[in-house]
């Protein structure tokens, strides 16, 4: 099967296809122009795999929650490709996307969600799923939803950000933290490959963001500020 997943919900822009057994991969610290950079990079893997935007079997995306433009962004361009080469789409949350990528089997995800807040969600994985234990939500960090027994390992931005407020929530339950971890391409690829397999994906016209703040842009003086959503 050949894949091309991407996200751009966070400052990293990260993109990877599979051509059946290879898999090819972009990670760049793109911050605001992952704008201008994910179709050229889209580009520079498909001319590495000798592939043309036809050949592929699908698209999967980074659907949030995450930073609102870049969110918007990757679903944007996963509906564009996939319309003009009428492909399927997956969207992906990108908080268990966090949750593949960090290799462990329970994680407390937890990105920063700017304006002092963090999007949270708790998964366990249990023969090779994730199960969803806390849906994805966003919390003060002092006020994240308690979780039960430990063992647990915190990935995501908001454990360096808001790290002191969020280990004291959790006591001794988190075992250890990932902060430097950003949802990838690759784990994208793999949460979305098995439903692609099922035939579960979506016509392009039905790829959506997954927003679960519901402001969506700031007063003048929150701007002034040098906040951002």
């Amino acid at each position: 099967m050949k894949l091309l997943a991407f996200d751009a919900s966070t400052e990293f822009l990260s993109i990877a296809l599979r051509a059946d057994e290879q898999t090819y991969k972009i990670d760049l610290k793109a911050g605001q122009t992952s704008s201008q950079l994910i179709l050229p990079q889209i580009q520079t893997l498909l001319d590495d795999a000798e592939l043309a935007l036809v050949d592929l079997d699908g698209i999967a995306f980074g659907a949030g929650p995450g930073s609102f433009t870049g969110v918007r962004i990757a679903c944007g361009v996963a509906q564009g490709l996939a319309f003009g080469a009428n492909l399927p789409v997956v969207g992906v949350n990108v908080l268990m996307a966090l949750a593949e990528a960090s290799g462990a089997e329970r994680v407390i995800a937890a990105s920063d969600a700017r304006m002092g807040e963090v999007y949270h969600a708790v998964f366990v994985s249990e023969s090779d799923q994730w199960t969803e234990v806390r849906a994805a939500g966003v919390y003060k960090p002092n006020a994240v939803p308690v979780v039960e027994g430990d063992g647990w390992v915190g990935v995501g931005t908001a454990w360096s950000v808001y790290g002191e407020e969020l280990y004291q929530q959790y006591e001794n339950q988190v075992t250890s933290a990932r902060p430097e971890m950003t949802p990838t391409g690759e784990a994208i690829l793999a949460l979305a490959t098995p439903i692609f397999e099922r035939g579960e994906a979506l016509p392009a016209s039905e790829a959506k963001p997954v927003y679960i703040r519901n402001r969506v842009a700031l007063t003048s003086k929150e701007r002034e500020q040098g906040l951002r959503l």
